[in-house]
């Protein structure tokens, strides 16, 4: 019998920070070990660390070379996965192309556009440079069929289908007693608060009832003061977050940003429609869901309306049965690439 395959992943976004590629990677390592794969992130926690200009509570590796090859060297890797295009992304990016290594990456998230909001940053610029670093591995794994096309479009090659999961047992239909104080409809927002999510554009509609945002950033300050009216209720975990989730009539997730939404997965696990603009995530997941699990529109009152009107708890709730985190570490390793030619295929223990 083979040996188990040895994986590592480098990734600038990882614990303590709270995201959807640190969820998103947690999980895909803890079911990765599950499969019988000797699994491991190599993240900024291990070297020290600057706060990200504008978003402080992110840290970026100061100079992370040096250590970052010796841990990789020791790790002793199979398959090297790089998720993010930091610092350690571009240190790692570096010791492979330096020692002929294939490696795999991922797009997960939309620098350009986050670059464009906080600095006016031309998008085709930012874009230029994501597309040379993504371009020199071996595969590109985006979460959606719209972000593949739209990334081909803009010429990254190699690009491999890796879609997401929701952890079924956390997230689930609870009796919606967590928002009894406020008026109904409750329409919710829950992620990061901060400009690239767009969340303004939710707190600007008209709408009945109550809005709440679960979540923290570095909007929280200035957006409480400029809506009263809004209920903030900072960031929740675990299952506070899922009964939260699980007590609104509506989620509503405004981002024009996101590569695919993890908090829609959630949302819907826990019985909850998803309202959104018809933007790469939305798009893919809500559309696919059929009727019942939310709606889509360029008009984001126009949606929320809907999907209270026609959203179908129990619809929402069969619909994310289908996404498991076992087939999104499944697929994470049939993209995945040997580090060497000739090296033996990538195996998990029986």
């Amino acid at each position: 019998m083979p040996a188990p395959a040895r994986v590592l992943i480098v990734s600038d976004a990882w614990r303590p920070q709270v995201n959807g590629v640190v969820r998103t990677l947690a999980t895909l390592v803890r079911e990765l070990h599950a499969l019988g794969v000797i699994s491991e992130v190599i993240g900024p926690d291990r070297f020290r660390t600057l706060p990200c200009p504008t978003y402080p509570d992110i840290r970026l590796s100061v100079l992370p070379r040096r250590r970052l090859g010796h841990l990789i060297e020791t790790f002793r890797p199979d398959a090297l996965h790089i998720a993010t295009e930091g610092p350690l992304g571009i240190a790692a990016r570096r010791f492979a192309r330096a020692r002929g290594w294939t490696f795999t990456t991922a797009f997960h998230t939309r620098f350009p556009e986050y670059l464009r909001a906080r600095t006016r940053l031309p998008t085709r610029l930012s874009y230029a440079w994501l597309r040379r670093f993504h371009n020199a591995g071996g595969g590109v794994m985006v979460a959606t069929e719209s972000l593949r096309e739209e990334l081909a479009a803009r010429g990254f090659r190699n690009l491999r289908p890796w879609s997401r999961g929701v952890d079924l047992a956390q997230f689930r239909p609870e009796p919606g007693s967590e928002w009894a104080h406020l008026p109904r409809p409750v329409f919710l927002y829950v992620g990061r608060v901060a400009v690239e999510k767009n969340i303004e554009a939710f707190l600007r509609l008209d709408l009945p009832g109550a809005k709440v945002v679960v979540g923290d950033g570095p909007l929280l300050a200035s957006l409480r003061r400029d809506h009263p009216g809004v209920h903030f209720m900072g960031a929740r975990h675990g299952e506070a977050l899922s009964r939260a989730y699980a007590s609104a009539d509506v989620m509503v997730f405004p981002s024009l940003t996101d590569t695919f939404g993890l908090v829609m997965l959630e949302s819907l696990a826990c019985g909850t429609p998803v309202a959104a603009f018809p933007a790469t995530g939305p798009k893919d997941v809500l559309c696919a869901g059929g009727p019942g699990v939310g709606a889509i529109d360029t008009d984001l009152r126009r949606a929320a309306l809907a999907a209270l009107a026609h959203g179908d708890r129990e619809a929402c709730r069969r619909f994310a049965e289908s996404f498991s985190w076992r087939a999104c570490a499944e697929r994470f390793l049939t993209n995945l690439l040997p580090i060497e030619s000739g090296m033996r295929p990538l195996s998990v223990a029986a």
